[in-house]
C-alpha cells in the first residue's frame, strides 16, 4: 500500500467530520469515496495530502508518516486536483500547467528543458497539446479540468487526488475526465458522486457516511441495494448493461398526475 489513513480523526466548529477512517489504495489502482453531502469525503481528502492536519491518528505514505515529510518532498510524490478551480488572472494553458513543476525547482532557477519536456507530456496526457498557448478563459469546463490535471501530472506524482473532478461537467466530459484518470497509470483517489461512474471507473470503493468509513472493497461488493439503501436513503435496482457493467437504477416514486 502506498497512500494509508489510520484511524484518522478531524473535526472543526466542535463538530466531528471525519471519525475514525482507516483506508488505503494499492498501488497504480484506482479507489473510488463516495457518500452523501457533508459525509467528509473532501475534508479526508485534504487530510491525505496534509492540507489539513489530523486532530489524531496517521496518515502514511509507504509507511512513514506524512507528518515528517517536506512540504517540497510531498508535492514531489503527491498531487491534488481540486473541484474546479477558477482563475481571474490572464493566464495561459502552459502557465497554469508550469505550475505543477514548482516543487522540482529551486528558488530563482531559471526554466529547464527537462522543465518544458514534462509540461508538454503532460498536456500530451490530457490531449491538449495544440491549447499550448491558449487563453485559459476561453476553455471550456472539461478542457479547464484537463489542465488541472495536466498541472498535477507536472509534479510527476506517484499518487494522484481528485476531489469530484467532474463536478458540473456533462455527461461526456465526465466520461472523458475519468476516462483519463483510469489510462494515467498513478496511484488515484477520487470523490465522486455520480455511483454509476463509481462502478464504471474504480477499482475499489469505500463509502463514507457522517465521517465514518461503513464500506470498502469491490465495486459489485460494496455498491448493494441494501447498502445505498442505508447511507443515501434511496430504493434502487441493480442490472447488467448489454456491455456486461452493472448499473444502477434508481426507484422513484410519483404523486398522482405526474409525468413518470
Amino acid at each position: 500500500m502506498t497512500l494509508a489513513t489510520h484511524d484518522v480523526r478531524w473535526g472543526a466548529g466542535g463538530k466531528l467530520i471525519v471519525d475514525g477512517v482507516s483506508l488505503s489504495v494499492e498501488p497504480n489502482r484506482v479507489l473510488g469515496l463516495i457518500g452523501p453531502n457533508g459525509s467528509g469525503k473532501s475534508s479526508l481528502l485534504r487530510l491525505l495530502c496534509r492540507l489539513r492536519k489530523v486532530a489524531s491518528g496517521v496518515v502514511t505514505l509507504d509507511g512513514q508518516d506524512i507528518a515528517g515529510v517536506g512540504r517540497r518532498d510531498l508535492a514531489r510524490r503527491l498531487a491534488f486536483v481540486e473541484q474546479q478551480a477558477t482563475t481571474e488572472i490572464q493566464l495561459t494553458v502552459c502557465d497554469v500547467v508550469r505550475l505543477g513543476r514548482t516543487p522540482h525547482r529551486a528558488a530563482f532557477a531559471s526554466w529547464s528543458t527537462e522543465d518544458e519536456r514534462a509540461v508538454d507530456a503532460a498536456l500530451e496526457r490530457v490531449g491538449l497539446s495544440e491549447r499550448h498557448d491558449q487563453p485559459w478563459h476561453t476553455l471550456s469546463g472539461g478542457e479547464r479540468q484537463r489542465v488541472h490535471i495536466a498541472r498535477a501530472l507536472a509534479q510527476a506524482p506517484r499518487e494522484l487526488i481528485l476531489d469530484e473532478p467532474t463536478n458540473h461537467l456533462d455527461i461526456q466530459h465526465q466520461l472523458s475526465i475519468l476516462g483519463l484518470v483510469r489510462r494515467l497509470g498513478v496511484t488515484c483517489i477520487v470523490a465522486l458522486h455520480d455511483l454509476n461512474l463509481a462502478s464504471l471507473f474504480c477499482d475499489r470503493i469505500g463509502v463514507l457516511s457522517a465521517g465514518r468509513l461503513v464500506a470498502v472493497g469491490l465495486p459489485e461488493e460494496v455498491l448493494t441495494p441494501a447498502l445505498i439503501r442505508e447511507v443515501f436513503g434511496v430504493e434502487v435496482t441493480i442490472r447488467l448493461s448489454a456491455n456486461g457493467h452493472r448499473h444502477i437504477d434508481y426507484l422513484v416514486d410519483h404523486e398522482p398526475g405526474e409525468r413518470p
